[in-house]
């Protein structure tokens, strides 16, 4: 059997000074965050009246609403409520696909490699920047006072908000995409029309359905959120429930909520892979 060389320690300080004899500054960079991460969790705690006394005692509570809540009840409602489910995935349907048909050609302008000028490219990927820096439940209190209460304003809240973040996806995927066959189009005539359709489009389309598909699923939970200040869907019918504390409807309405999360993740988890894979066999 070899034998392994034995390892010269000076020779290899030598070879790697930056490894064997840092500087004090690089190795004291890691404890210093640490600390510091460490003093802001901190006054965090005492900042924001954190109180394990009243946690403790908030347990006794979040116990006795529990209790009332079993079991889930409709009552007389449950027409109503079925409705209002149907607004949620309505809203959240139809604000995510209008905002991916507005962002897409938006974001062939945030491209860098569809629009190389830096001056052209800049204020379009700001806009994107600001609009996506706003949140869905900020937009809705704004659509709300602008079109009025109801499930237009939360479609619209939902468009907006998502129009920022589609428009940095689809352009970051644009931008990623091969530049092969780019060439090969423009190499055999084609218009820089003819790069975005046959060049790009085929191989960034499914990484955007994937993307849609994902924030459908996301949607449904933020149009209930957005509904409890009055955008429509189940989220109003949650936060009236709540407020007269008729908390066997409330349960219920949460087990309305987790069903049609769960089942819309399924058939998104299911069409995703189904797109991944007819890409993957292209």
């Amino acid at each position: 059997m070899s034998r392994k060389p034995e390892v010269n320690a000076a020779e290899l300080r030598g070879r790697y000074p930056q490894i064997f004899d840092r500087p004090a500054s690089s190795r004291m960079a890691t404890p210093v965050v640490l600390a510091a991460a460490l003093a802001i969790f901190a006054f965090g705690l005492v900042d924001l009246d954190f109180s394990p006394s009243r946690f403790i005692s908030g347990l006794s509570q979040l116990g006795w609403i529990s209790m009332m809540m079993i079991p889930p009840d409709p009552g007389s409602s449950l027409p109503l409520y079925l409705k209002a489910l149907g607004e949620t995935l309505s809203i959240a349907l139809l604000g995510t696909t209008l905002a991916a048909v507005l962002a897409l050609p938006v974001s062939l302008l945030a491209a860098r490699n569809v629009v190389p000028s830096i001056i052209l490219r800049f204020p379009v990927r700001r806009l994107l920047d600001s609009i996506r820096g706003v949140d869905t439940l900020i937009w809705a209190l704004v659509w709300i006072n602008v079109v009025g209460l109801g499930p237009f304003a939360g479609v619209l809240a939902i468009a907006v908000s998502d129009f920022g973040a589609f428009g940095k996806l689809f352009s970051e995927a644009i931008e990623g995409a091969d530049q092969r066959q780019v060439e090969g189009i423009r190499a055999s005539g084609g218009s820089a029309l003819h790069e975005i359709r046959f060049g790009l489009m085929p191989q960034v389309l499914p990484v955007i359905a994937g993307q849609v598909l994902y924030f459908i699923e996301s949607n449904t939970r933020s149009a209930t959120i957005i509904g409890i200040v009055g955008a429509g869907g189940i989220g109003l019918q949650l936060a009236e429930q709540i407020r007269v504390l008729e908390w066997q409807k409330v349960s219920f309405l949460i087990l309305m909520i987790l069903v049609a999360v769960a089942g819309i993740d399924f058939i998104s988890g299911k069409l995703r892979f189904a797109i991944i894979g007819r890409r993957a066999v292209a």
